[in-house]
């Protein structure tokens, strides 16, 4: 797999051509690994809590190995450095996931930006922002970060 991301890395995210659908999951593992990496980086505090916490959503998420996600990650740094706008990772992901499957990218959304237990001007801004650009309601949004709270409450609880 990871061959794969990387020839489509150097092929670039913007290609219209889809080879397979192995190809398609690779290009939408990155897109949303790139704006997992973006919220984390949006307040400025990117540090091992954050990295970590990127790894292990990105390995529950698409069940890749540690190594798998480690390397997708360093993919995805590349390419959202690269990137003019954030554009171009929601533009994929809105042209192949459904509703309920960027509701869950919401929710780990959410998950990266209460790592530090709030929640700061610039990733509320960017929140609502990838929300909009991923077509949602504001209800959408909210009822994600809802639901992260609520299980960030009954892991601190012991529930």
């Amino acid at each position: 797999m990871l061959e794969q991301i990387r020839s489509f890395f150097h092929g670039k995210m913007h290609a219209t051509t889809e080879n397979s659908s192995g190809s398609r999951q690779e290009r939408l593992a990155l897109a949303t690994a790139a704006l997992l990496l973006e919220m984390a980086h949006a307040d400025s505090e990117f540090g091992s809590v954050d990295k970590q916490n990127i790894l292990d959503l990105l390995r529950e998420y698409f069940n890749l190995s540690e190594g798998d996600s480690a390397q997708l990650m360093v993919l995805a740094e590349a390419e959202r450095q690269e990137a003019l706008d954030i554009w171009q990772f929601t533009n994929l992901i809105n042209q192949y996931y459904g509703k309920d499957e960027k509701r869950d990218l919401l929710e780990i959304l959410w998950r990266i930006v209460f790592t530090d237990g709030k929640v700061g001007v610039h990733e509320d801004y960017l929140i609502r922002k990838l929300n909009n650009l991923l077509n949602m309601d504001h209800s959408d949004m909210i009822e994600a970060k809802f639901k992260v709270q609520q299980a960030m409450n009954e892991n601190k609880s012991g529930k």
